[in-house]
């Protein structure tokens, strides 16, 4: 009987030690789809999706609109650039809006604001009295809200799904921002063909009432906002210096100017060009180049949602973007339309891979107090597209054809991923687990209600 009583205690601890084990796992990330078993994040990721939706039909709307108007690669470029002017002027009071308004009254303003200038534009050019004017300052009051919106949504990620599912999280969101890259771009050239311009853009503002009908089904959890003892310079200050005094933040943050400045612009801005003056085609053709970036994206998001713990993700950026470079050269160099589009679908497939990388990595190193503010800072790559897309529409005038501007924009690209590799041990040597195991906040959400 001596003898059984330390067994028995032994056995005991087994099972706990067993029962301990399997709850663990049963948190863990496991396949592609893993966040979506969270409610939360389904209707997040849904939203996201719309918005997506919105987002690219507007932009071959309003690409293929300035060019048909103009036909001036320049103006092209610069509308862009009076987006992002515009983006950039909201982003400092964009993060202190997120850590410290309700997040939910925020996600509604922004949909019910997109939703009524994509209507008021809708309407007038439906009237007959579009004119260049009206599509540049749509593009200031759409680039002022989209600076709050995005980062909003990042932010979000890491309140309804538990940290260890954020890279997988991060992952889906991107994936689904491929497949409206995909199937948005080519439903809008289309849709221009069918509808017109104006009915493209109130299609739009249909797809923002669905985004908020969306947002009310989400069951925020309790938000804890911050700053407010401090006035809202001092909070910016407390963004700008986190991020100076993080490396890791820091490293990631310059790495991801590089696709806005260098690559994007090439998806952005030439592809239009590309159609037209290159492959002599119209809307259609239009559609089917950025479709095809789409479908090598979705691709991409779901081999990088599918990694699991992959630890060396710092090395597998760097590779993206050395391939996703390569690709943007090679499709440069195609004289044949079926090559151009398996090219863009292999820089698509490459892009989303470096993109989902930089920006879960990026995340994973921001402590949740300051979130908002960091991550709105983090945004200025999105808000500098359009300086490099007024580069590449410029260059292609001066050149004659987009094909000489793609090759000296993918080529920096090869020498960036290059450098970087040799220059910066803090990515060449990131692990996964350096971060994704630091408890910087874990979600609040009650499991019984985050799980459907």
């Amino acid at each position: 009987m001596v003898k059984d009583i330390p067994q028995t205690e032994n056995l005991d601890k087994n099972y706990e030690a067993k029962d301990t084990i399997e709850k663990e796992q049963a948190m863990q990330p496991s396949g592609p789809f893993a966040s979506l078993r969270f409610r939360n994040f389904r209707f997040l990721w849904t939203g996201t999706l719309l918005s997506n939706a919105a987002q690219w039909i507007q932009q071959v709307t309003l690409n293929w609109l300035v060019y048909d108007l103009t036909g001036s690669g320049a103006i092209l470029g610069t509308i862009n650039l009076v987006r992002s002017v515009a983006s950039l002027s909201m982003i400092p009071a964009a993060g202190v809006l997120i850590d410290r308004i309700n997040r939910k009254k925020l996600m509604m303003a922004t949909a019910s604001w997109l939703l009524i200038i994509s209507a008021g534009l809708g309407l007038v050019l439906l009237s007959g009295r579009g004119r260049i004017a009206y599509l540049f300052i749509f593009s200031v009051l759409g680039g002022m809200v989209q600076s709050i919106d995005q980062p909003l949504r990042q932010v979000m990620i890491f309140s309804l799904v538990p940290r260890a599912f954020t890279p997988n999280a991060m992952a889906l969101i991107q994936t689904g921002w491929s497949i409206m890259r995909s199937f948005g771009p080519s439903l809008g050239g289309f849709l221009i063909l069918w509808f017109g311009p104006g009915g493209n853009f109130l299609i739009q503002s249909f797809a923002y009432a669905l985004i908020i009908l969306n947002i009310l089904f989400i069951q925020f959890s309790p938000q804890v906002t911050t700053g407010q003892r401090n006035s809202v310079f001092q909070n910016i200050r407390e963004g700008i210096k986190y991020v100076k005094s993080n490396r890791q933040t820091q490293t990631f943050m310059l790495v991801g100017f590089i696709l806005p400045l260098f690559i994007i612009p090439i998806f952005s801005v030439l592809p239009p060009i590309y159609a037209q003056d290159v492959f002599k085609g119209g809307p259609d053709t239009l559609g089917f180049l950025l479709s095809a970036i789409g479908v090598g994206g979705i691709m991409g998001g779901i081999v990088i949602a599918s990694l699991g713990k992959m630890e060396r993700r710092g090395l597998l950026q760097l590779s993206a973007l050395f391939l996703l470079s390569l690709s943007l050269i090679g499709f440069a160099l195609c004289t044949r339309f079926w090559v151009a589009l398996i090219m863009m679908a292999l820089a698509g497939f490459f892009e989303i891979i470096f993109l989902t990388t930089n920006q879960t990595l990026l995340q994973l190193s921001i402590p949740n107090e300051v979130r908002g503010r960091v991550t709105s800072i983090i945004n200025l790559n999105a808000a500098l597209a359009p300086l490099g897309g007024l580069v590449a529409g410029f260059g292609s005038d001066l050149m004659g054809s987009p094909k000489g501007i793609t090759i000296v924009l993918a080529s920096i690209g090869v020498l960036f991923s290059i450098g970087i590799f040799l220059g910066s041990s803090t990515v060449r040597n990131y692990r996964l687990s350096q971060t994704i195991s630091v408890p910087h906040e874990e979600t609040t959400t009650p499991t019984d209600k985050i799980y459907s």
